[in-house]
């Protein structure tokens, strides 16, 4: 879809005759501002991960945040917050993917080459993984714990395979068959 570069069309000019284009044939007008499903997906923003998709959903079921990562940060917490306390969303999937990006380069590469570059290190946390599985089990705590979240009994954590297309489900704790016990750790206490 990319231009041709003597194309004196740009990408975002065809992307707008698309949007044209679906506008004539456009019927949600009338899809509440709540999600129907009440639902809140959590996502990285890789365009291999197709998170409506994958999941089978359709417009006005879910929200869907997105990031480098699909990690949970404040700005995430944040979103969720409005999603579950102005929004009615109750439960919420993570979704991180193989091959991701933030597994190929460490906080500080890009911290210090942006200081190099600009004089200026960014304030905010870059937040990359050595080990997919536990940041997205990081994430799911982050909202366990986080007082602004008032809804916590359906929180679970998913890898897509972008090798195959497949997706599976990460337990807060390794070995642990329910991920309804975990929320039953955060309530007492002994989450670590």
């Amino acid at each position: 879809m990319a231009p041709a570069d003597d194309d004196p069309m740009t990408l975002i000019d065809r992307l707008v005759g698309n949007a044209e284009q679906w506008a004539d044939g456009f019927t949600a007008g009338e899809l509440a501002v709540q999600p129907s499903l009440r639902l809140a997906v959590v996502a990285c923003q890789d365009s291999r991960l197709d998170p409506q998709s994958l999941l089978g959903l359709g417009p006005g079921e879910a929200h869907y945040m997105r990031n480098a990562g699909g990690t949970v940060t404040d700005d995430m917490i944040r979103s969720l917050c409005i999603s579950q306390r102005f929004l009615g969303t109750r439960e919420i999937v993570l979704i991180h993917h193989t091959d991701c990006g933030m597994l190929r380069f460490k906080d500080d590469d890009l911290l210090d080459a942006l200081h190099r570059e600009t004089g200026v290190r960014p304030t905010w946390a870059v937040e990359t993984f050595d080990d997919l599985d536990e940041d997205l089990r990081m994430s799911m705590r982050r909202i366990l714990r986080s007082p602004f979240i008032p809804y916590k009994d359906h929180v679970r954590g998913f890898v897509y395979e972008v090798e195959t297309g497949t997706l599976r489900e990460v337990h807060l704790t390794e070995g642990r068959d329910d991920h309804r016990e975990a929320g039953a750790d955060w309530r007492a206490g002994t989450l670590d």
